[in-house]
C-alpha cells in the first residue's frame, strides 16, 4: 500500500507554508517581476475564485501545470495525433473562435463529429421494437456506449487468437436474428492493429438472407484504419464498394492526422440516414438540417483536416501511412527476434501477393507479449512491469488483457504516428529490451506497481435506484 493511501497530503502542505505575516514577497521594494506565488495563492483549487487573477498568472499557473502531463510525443498508448506544422497551427488560431454548420451538396451525405465515439452512434441507429446490434468483443468503448445510451442490446463476438484478437466474420452469424439493426465491422481493432474482413461478412450476409430473409446492413469503424487503408491497401474491399456497407465513421484526429477532437460519419445514400436523427432548423436565416449529438461544435479541427488535405494530398498521405507501416514493422521483427511474441499482423509478408500488398494489411500498431520461453525461463517477471519501468524512460506503453474469449493474454501496444521516427523507434528497441534483461536476474520479491491518481472513485457512482448515497471520496487534483 502506497504511503499516499494513509496521508493527507493537502494537509501536510497546508501545514508546511509560511503564516501569511511573515510573507515578505508583498512588502519587497523596486521588484517589479510578475507575482506568481502570489496569484497563484489567491487562486481556489477546487472553486471558482470571487476574485480573479491576471491573466499573465493565469496562463503561467496552467502552464506549469500541464507541463507536467508528460511529453505527447512519447505517448504510444493514444492513437491520437499530436503534431501539425506551423502554417496549420496559425489556420486553428484563426478560425478557433468559429462555429460551424454541416452543410453538404454531395450525393453522399455526411457530417463532421467531435470524434469516432459520437461518429458511431449517428452511424449505428435504426430504430426496431427491441433492437440489437452485433460486434467483436475487441471493439472500442465507443461501440458500447452507443448501445447503453441508445438503449440497444449489444451482442458481443468473442474473439481467438487464432483470429488476431479480433471478430471472425462467420462467428458473428449465430448472434443475428430479425431484430439485429447492423454488424460493426472494425478496420483496426485498437487491441491488435488487425483489419477485420469486411468483404466476407458482407458475403456470409447476403448468403443468410438467401437462406432466411433477413437483409443486415453493415457498419464499418474505419476510426484509425479509415486514413490508412485507402493508400496503402489500395486492392483491399471495405468501403463502399461492398454492397451491405451503408454507412463509414473515421477519426481525423487519429490518421488523418489533426489535433483531436474532429470525427468523421458519412452514409452510402440519405435514405441510411434514420429521420429520427435529423433535426430542422429555422431560426439561423434559412432552413437547415442537423443530425449531429450536439450543435455546436468549432470551425478550426474541420479547417485543419481540409488543410492536410490541400497540403499533403494522396501522395502526402501515403508517404506517411507508408513509413508509419515501415517503422512498425521494423518494431516488430526486432521484438520477435528476442524476448517477445509480436501479436499484430502487419509484418507477416502475404503469400503470392501482389507488391502492392506485400504485407498483410493492419494499423501500424505493435502489440506483443513476452514470449511462452521466456515466461517458462523467468517464471517471476511480470509483464506489467515492461510498461511501469519504461515510463521511468517517458514511455507510455500500456500493458492489459485481451478482449472477452482470450480475457487471460496479456498485451503490450506501441501506436506507430508519424512523430514516432525510425530514430525514436531505434531507442524504444533499446529500452525495451534493456528492461527487459534487467528484469531477468530481479528476485520475486520486487514488486513495481502504479498508484492511479485523479481518477473517479468507483463506489460513488450512482446505480440508478432512488435514495442518497454517501459519497466515499473525491479523487486526486489533476
Amino acid at each position: 500500500m502506497s504511503l499516499s493511501r494513509h496521508i493527507n497530503a493537502e494537509d501536510v502542505i497546508a501545514k508546511a507554508k509560511e503564516h501569511p505575516h511573515r510573507k515578505l514577497a508583498s512588502h519587497t521594494r523596486g521588484h517589479h517581476s510578475w507575482r506568481r506565488d502570489e496569484d497563484g495563492a489567491q487562486a481556489t483549487k477546487y472553486t471558482i475564485p470571487k476574485v480573479g487573477i491576471p491573466s499573465r498568472s493565469a496562463y503561467q499557473l496552467l502552464h506549469d501545470e500541464t507541463a507536467l502531463d508528460g511529453n505527447p510525443l512519447l505517448n504510444l498508448a493514444s492513437f491520437v495525433h499530436t503534431w501539425m506544422p506551423d502554417d496549420a497551427n496559425k489556420l486553428i488560431i484563426e478560425n478557433m473562435n468559429k462555429n460551424i454548420v454541416d452543410l453538404t451538396n454531395a450525393k453522399a451525405i455526411g457530417t463532421a463529429t467531435a470524434g469516432s465515439s459520437e461518429a458511431i452512434m449517428l452511424g449505428s441507429w435504426k430504430r426496431p421494437l427491441h433492437p440489437n446490434i452485433v460486434f467483436g468483443a475487441n471493439a472500442q468503448v465507443a461501440l458500447e456506449k452507443f448501445a447503453r445510451y441508445f438503449d440497444v442490446e449489444t451482442r458481443l463476438v468473442p474473439v481467438n487468437a487464432q483470429n488476431g484478437y479480433s471478430m471472425h466474420p462467420p462467428d458473428a452469424l449465430q448472434y443475428i436474428d430479425e431484430n439485429t439493426i447492423g454488424v460493426i465491422v472494425i478496420l483496426g481493432s485498437t487491441y491488435t492493429g488487425h483489419f477485420e474482413n469486411v468483404k466476407l461478412m458482407s458475403d456470409l450476409l447476403d448468403d443468410l438472407q438467401n437462406r432466411t430473409g433477413l437483409d443486415i446492413p453493415i457498419h464499418v469503424d474505419a476510426a484509425s484504419g479509415g486514413f490508412i487503408a485507402p493508400f496503402v491497401y489500395p486492392s483491399l474491399k471495405w468501403s463502399f464498394d461492398v454492397a451491405r456497407v451503408v454507412s463509414i465513421n473515421t477519426s481525423g484526429h487519429k490518421f488523418g492526422l489533426v489535433y483531436p477532437g474532429l470525427g468523421w460519419i458519412i452514409w452510402r445514400d440519405e435514405k441510411f440516414l434514420h429521420k429520427d436523427l435529423v433535426f430542422e432548423l429555422h431560426y439561423l436565416g434559412s432552413t437547415e438540417y442537423t443530425f449531429t449529438l450536439n450543435f455546436s461544435k468549432p470551425a478550426s479541427p474541420v479547417i485543419a483536416q481540409m488543410f492536410n488535405f490541400l497540403n499533403l494530398g494522396f501522395d502526402g498521405y501515403k508517404s506517411i501511412a507508408t513509413k508509419d507501416l515501415r517503422n512498425a514493422r521494423m518494431l516488430s521483427r526486432a521484438l520477435e527476434h528476442t524476448h517477445f511474441t509480436v501479436l499484430s499482423n502487419i509484418h507477416r509478408p502475404v503469400e503470392h501477393s501482389a507488391v502492392a500488398d506485400l504485407y498483410k494489411a493492419g494499423l501500424p500498431v505493435v502489440s506483443f507479449k513476452l514470449s511462452d520461453e521466456f515466461k517458462k525461463e523467468y517464471p517471476h517477471v511480470q509483464q506489467a512491469w515492461i510498461q511501469s519501468m519504461l515510463r521511468t524512460k517517458g514511455w507510455v506503453v500500456p500493458n492489459y488483457n485481451a478482449p472477452k474469449g482470450e480475457e487471460k493474454t496479456e498485451i503490450l501496444r506501441v501506436v506507430v504516428r508519424e512523430t514516432l521516427t525510425e530514430d525514436l523507434t531505434e531507442r524504444l528497441i533499446v529500452d525495451i529490451l534493456e528492461i527487459t534483461e534487467s528484469l531477468m536476474g530481479t528476485s520475486s520479491s520486487l514488486l513495481l506497481h502504479t498508484v492511479e491518481t485523479a481518477r473517479p472513485v468507483k463506489e460513488n457512482f450512482s446505480n440508478g435506484k432512488k435514495g442518497k448515497k454517501q459519497q466515499v471520496g473525491f479523487s486526486r487534483q489533476c
